[in-house]
């Protein structure tokens, strides 16, 4: 599995934070070729299923992933979200913890462990600075913008 973790430090509380970086369909709009659905009702908690279609036409395939762990921030205490990855292409799992920073400001860690079926383990470290890669800019994105 390719593993890799990003970290940031956003002018934001971290509840804003975090709303910003699990208000799922969003991440449709910062991903290039991706589209993110719920296919659970509203509020995301546990259970909760997001699926992200990626790809072109033929060439696309979804990723849904299962809301593990999710425990907002309150009260000066981090928040941490898990999402499993139950795809039949792409399996594993990402991390986003949100943490009060110096200054008021929010603290983010993204954390992941990726596996795309059919690519072999040599290529864990192209496909770790990849992902390192597209979730950072994903991740400025987000935190950038309401």
């Amino acid at each position: 599995m390719a593993t890799f973790q990003l970290q940031r430090t956003a002018p934001l509380p971290p509840d804003e934070a975090w709303r910003r970086l699990t208000t799922w369909p969003r991440h449709g709009e910062v991903v290039p070729l991706t589209r993110v659905t719920v296919t659970t009702p509203p509020p995301t908690g546990e259970g909760t299923i997001v699926v992200a279609r990626s790809g072109v036409g033929p060439l696309s395939f979804d990723d849904p992933m299962e809301v593990t762990v999710w425990q907002p921030p309150r009260d000066g205490s981090p928040g941490l979200c898990r999402l499993e990855k139950r795809g039949r292409v792409v399996t594993g799992w990402a991390e986003i913890e949100v943490r009060p920073g110096p200054g008021g400001r929010a603290r983010v860690v993204w954390r992941e462990d990726i596996r795309v079926r059919a690519v072999p383990a040599l290529f864990d470290g192209l496909l770790a600075r990849t992902g390192r890669h597209v979730f950072g800019r994903a991740v400025n994105r987000l935190l950038r913008h309401p």
